[in-house]
């Protein structure tokens, strides 16, 4: 009748093999090499940055005893500009009372020989 059922067989000398690994080739540098390079960088950039704060901490002290010893010859110039207005509006104000009777040009408004810089200034 029938003939016995013929199982399948691999062939002679079986099949080839399945490839399912990752066969990538190794391209670049190792992992040691990476890591000492970004090692190297950071701790350059830390050093860099640190003399940078030096610089600059330095630059900041500079300007401000430069301005310590800038501020007597500013007050100085100050000093001078308010005498000249004072004396400009001496004269104007005894320009303008001329005709007012027991008017002193400057005479202060308080009753004290204490010496109060005006509180508003008058610019020609």
């Amino acid at each position: 009748m029938s003939a016995a059922p013929s199982q399948e067989l691999p062939r002679p000398g079986g099949f080839p093999e399945i490839r399912y690994k990752r066969y990538v080739p190794k391209i670049g540098p190792s992992g040691l090499a990476l890591f000492s390079g970004i090692t190297l960088v950071c701790t350059l950039g830390i050093y860099r940055t640190g003399q940078g704060n030096l610089e600059r901490r330095e630059l900041e002290r500079e300007k401000v005893w430069s301005r310590i010893h800038l501020i007597p010859l500013l007050q100085a110039e100050a000093d001078r500009d308010t005498y000249r207005r004072e004396v400009a509006a001496k004269e104007r104000e005894a320009e303008i009372m001329k005709n007012v009777k027991g008017w002193t040009a400057g005479e202060s408004v308080y009753n004290s020989k204490r010496y109060t810089p005006q509180t508003f200034v008058v610019v020609p």
